[in-house]
């Protein structure tokens, strides 16, 4: 009779444990699981205004197109000035209608087999952090790919009128499934994901892909539980134009309008019209906020044409550069544009830079940005206009320094009436050390520039 009564209770409890796990259900992707700290946190995350964020396109920066050819190349964006590296998706790429995109992902907690280990990642981050650089990943929150394992819960995805899962509307991104941000548990999977990051491989932030199709409380949520973990200063770039991404917490949005601008002016249009953009964009920004200001990255290196044909070679191109650098904002270059790649760069496949092209270029970039980064006037100062219909001319002051930027965007001799402000000044070359003395006017060199402080 005991040993009756004994199974029936066993029965009875197994009973109860069932039914609790059946409505109270571990989400997928979310195990609950507490992660470990890899490594210490990163003491020397640059302020937002000091950023000189680096993209690497892994399957264009090296041979073998992993995350060891950015360990070995670690002190060539360290003399570029970088002190943030964005890493384009590191995860693994899904293979239903898959285009091969690396934001198509299979597993948000997993590095491709491609590009390495988390191993590799861990060692990338330890030599990058012995080097003042921080490591931003990129996050796809949007969609995953079609054999991701969260497909089994239908739930976390959108859906059409007759229950099936579609692609992100208004766009032609077959090969991705768009997610539910309506769905709890798909949310909380996500932020455990992106945690995950953090603790397993002490990266330093994230950038946001397709931020602008993601709901303003998610990335509130997101980025305010991130930013709970303690000893951590992390990172946030939303790539999108937004408002609200400033009040969920982002510290830069994309300055696509600036990017516009320098291709119109380029093309013709009144040079001035690149300040009143300037103005335009940062109208309204809360303090210590900032634009990322570009002139490639890498859907226009991909899609539309890299810097040396949009701005008609070397010497367009780093005029372009200079004018963008130092307007305002937080200067972004994308692998290979600083030796001068004249060709499109896809992502979806591998195609290697060539390191030793135009070594001339590359040496005027270090100096250029050798400047900027010991700056406080080029990176934070105030700033006064001065431009006419070809030449961009601007002003900036910080302290006891002024910074004075011009630079011809016309392919072709310009001379410069210079302002009253400016006349019979003298200042000195910040590139070359030399007394430049300022009359009544000026004549630039197609495409020429002039870094000149006091």
């Amino acid at each position: 009779m005991k040993l009756i009564k004994f199974f029936a209770l066993l029965f009875f409890v197994s009973l109860i444990h069932f039914s609790c796990k059946k409505e109270d259900p571990t989400p997928p992707g979310d195990d609950g699981t507490t992660y470990t700290q890899y490594g210490t946190p990163f003491a020397d995350v640059p302020a937002t205004a000091d950023i000189v964020m680096y993209e690497v396109n892994l399957r264009a920066f090296s041979q073998g197109g992993n995350l060891q050819g950015v360990i070995d190349r670690l002190d060539e964006l360290k003399a570029l000035g970088t002190n943030v590296i964005w890493l384009m998706p590191i995860y693994p790429i899904g293979q239903v209608n898959s285009v091969n995109s690396p934001y198509s992902v299979k597993d948000y907690k997993a590095v491709s087999p491609e590009y390495g280990t988390l191993e590799s990642l861990q060692t990338l981050t330890d030599e990058a952090h012995a080097r003042g650089m921080a490591i931003v990943l990129d996050w796809v929150a949007n969609h995953t790919s079609w054999d991701n394992a969260w497909i089994e819960n239908k739930t976390w995805y959108t859906q059409d009128a007759s229950g099936n899962i579609i692609h992100p509307a208004g766009t032609n991104w077959m090969d991705v499934a768009d997610l539910n941000f309506a769905n709890t548990n798909m949310r909380e999977a996500m932020i455990d994901a992106m945690e995950y990051w953090v603790f397993e491989a002490n990266v330093d932030g994230f950038r946001c892909d397709y931020a602008d199709g993601v709901p303003f409380d998610f990335w509130k949520q997101a980025i305010d539980e991130l930013r709970s973990a303690p000893d951590r200063q992390l990172i946030f770039l939303a790539e999108g134009d937004r408002s609200d991404h400033y009040a969920a917490g982002f510290d830069m949005t994309y300055g696509w309008s600036f990017y516009g601008a320098v291709k119109s002016v380029f093309g013709g249009s009144s040079a001035g019209n690149l300040y009143l953009t300037h103005n335009s964009e940062y109208s309204g920004i809360p303090s210590g906020k900032q634009k990322l200001r570009f002139t490639t990255n890498h859907d226009e290196s991909a899609w539309d044409k890299t810097p040396m044909v949009l701005f008609n070679g070397k010497k367009g191109a780093l005029a372009a550069s200079v004018m963008t650098i130092f307007m305002g904002g937080v200067p972004l270059f994308y692998t290979g544009q600083e030796v001068g790649r004249t060709s499109n760069v896809p992502f979806f496949s591998n195609s290697p830079i060539n390191w030793n092209d135009n070594p001339d270029m590359l040496q005027a970039y270090q100096e250029i940005m050798a400047f900027y980064t010991q700056s406080e006037a080029a990176k934070t100062g105030t700033n006064t206009h001065y431009s006419d219909p070809k030449v961009v001319c601007f002003k900036k002051v910080s302290g006891n320094e002024s910074l004075l930027v011009m630079v011809n965007a016309r392919n072709s001799q310009s001379s410069f009436s210079l302002p009253a402000a400016l006349q019979n000044t003298s200042w000195t070359n910040a590139l070359t050390g030399e007394i430049t003395e300022l009359g009544s006017s000026l004549t630039l060199e197609n495409y020429q520039y002039l870094l000149l402080t006091q």
